[in-house]
């Protein structure tokens, strides 16, 4: 048996976790930290998270938050003025008692999420109602002391945006939660091409100390749901317990009402696990880093002056023309070498030169991901392009593979979606994984027995329904709606 090339990627199909560990180390996305269950997270993976982060930040913007900064020890005391979010958290926490050579006289916690640090001085600047909404987010890290880690998805310390907001009326609040929900569905589906329901969670499975938990939910290409982002109905709970009040017009004292909200680092995990294929990581081109490679190919030293030249002053109007491109004038590798390279690292166009394209006036386009049926015998589709029009053709190019990736994704979505009605088929789909719309009589029992019976868990209770009468799952008893079940990670 010969020795396993150290640069090949073990197939989805072989072992679909390998594959996925495979694709984060070898495109150089993050690598392990020598603190356990930490990751370094490398400069293709931070670029790709600023490219998230910019796109994300307008859009919050564009609705009236602004951003802020809060401290990253929060005093114990403080978790344990609201109780069910202590209860919730108190597993995960990492807590600092010594510093500065002596014992703490109390301790604090190394923030696991920023609601009661945030409140205590929302608290100090809420006083009338002319002071709201308040609607303030957070790019932070946070820290979780998780016990199973894999890179990106679940890791103990990771980066996220962190919302929260303080408003006069319940229905305000709601509509707040409902809004945030909304742009994360748009980001997902327009920025990641990952197609996304949007619902409600389960008491069960909703933030600590949450009315109400709504989400977006994917199903990734192994089969398993990802929950992708969260956005909460607080409630009053968090604003009396930190005492978040304001007078009304009438001059009467009010509690607030507050939502919070949050993505993070695991929508890398998400882009991973929905696009990318056994070559390595695909990227779609809204968010990735490097949206073309220009290869030059020549075998002389003319070739390669007229090749070079030509290169530059492609590469020079792409960036006139907003992509983000690259020269591979690498002379010590091989052109080959240069295309699975850039393949590994996701990036969505290949553009190749060379002699004979710089006498023809013309450059070849090499998608990523087919962006129409290919021919037979055809692994990739190549477009002969004018390089006098190239980057017109190359922004069309880009859309059509960013379009191609949603397709692909949401056709993928559809075919592993399912109707099941009995419990026997249930556990039967759960193993093969994919989405289940199956009815649900509402009783948390039944919720968990399905859970202690096939690790699926009800991912949401979907927007967009489809409410006709049935038959929950596992007890019979009538239902409503169909609810969405998966495993997940």
């Amino acid at each position: 048996m010969g020795k396993r090339d150290e640069k090949a990627i073990t197939s989805r199909s072989e072992d679909y976790s390998q594959w996925y560990q495979d694709i984060v180390l070898k495109a150089g996305l993050a690598d392990y930290s020598p603190v356990k269950g930490c990751m370094v997270i490398r400069p293709l993976g931070m670029s790709l998270w600023e490219n998230m982060q910019r796109a994300l930040d307008g859009m919050f913007k564009e609705t009236g938050h602004v951003n802020a900064y809060f401290p990253l020890f929060i005093p114990e005391s403080f978790l344990k003025r609201e109780a069910e979010h202590v209860e919730g958290f108190s597993p995960e926490l990492a807590v600092v008692t010594h510093a500065g050579g002596k014992d703490l006289e109390e301790s604090l916690v190394v923030r696991p999420t920023s609601e009661t640090i945030m409140y205590e001085m929302y608290a100090k600047w809420i006083k009338s109602y002319r002071d709201l909404p308040l609607l303030i987010n957070q790019w932070a890290n946070v820290v979780r002391w998780e016990m199973r880690t894999r890179l990106f998805l679940r890791t103990t310390e990771f980066l996220w945006q962190e919302g929260h907001t303080a408003h006069a009326t319940h229905d305000d609040s709601w509509d707040e939660v409902i809004r945030i929900l909304d742009i994360y569905a748009r980001f997902a589906e327009e920025w990641m091409a990952v197609p996304v329901h949007k619902g409600l969670k389960t008491d069960a499975e909703k933030f600590a100390g949450a009315l109400k938990t709504t989400c977006i939910e994917g199903l990734m290409q192994d089969g398993k749901a990802l929950q992708c982002g969260t956005s909460h109905d607080l409630g009053q709970n968090f604003s009396k317990a930190f005492e978040v009040k304001y007078q009304d017009e009438n001059a009467e004292w009010r509690y607030c009402w507050q939502t919070s909200w949050g993505v993070s680092t695991r929508l890398i995990g998400a882009l991973i696990m929905a696009h990318s294929d056994d070559q390595g990581l695909v990227l779609p081109p809204r968010l990735a880093p490097i949206q073309a490679a220009v290869v030059p190919i020549y075998r002389d030293d003319a070739g390669k002056e007229a090749t070079l030249g030509a290169a530059g002053k492609l590469v020079q109007g792409l960036k006139d023309a907003g992509v983000s491109v690259t020269l591979d004038d690498r002379d010590t590798v091989s052109p080959g070498f240069k295309f699975n390279d850039w393949e590994m690292k996701g990036v969505p166009l290949r553009i190749e030169i060379g002699p004979r394209d710089v006498e023809n006036g013309q450059c070849v386009l090499v998608p990523r991901v087919p962006t129409r049926a290919l021919r037979e015998k055809e692994r990739r589709q190549k477009e002969f392009v004018s390089l006098d029009g190239a980057s017109e053709s190359v922004r069309d190019v880009l859309e059509a593979i960013q379009k191609a990736l949603y397709d692909r994704a949401l056709a993928f979505r559809e075919e592993h979606s399912h109707d099941i009605d009995t419990y026997d088929a249930f556990r039967e789909q759960t193993e093969k994984g994919g989405f289940i719309w199956a009815h649900w009589c509402g009783d948390p029992a039944c919720e968990e027995k399905v859970k202690e019976d096939t690790k699926s868990t009800i991912r949401c209770l979907p927007f967009d329904e489809r409410g006709e009468d049935g038959a929950c799952i596992l007890c019979g008893k009538p239902s409503e709606r169909r609810v969405i079940w998966s495993k997940a990670y």
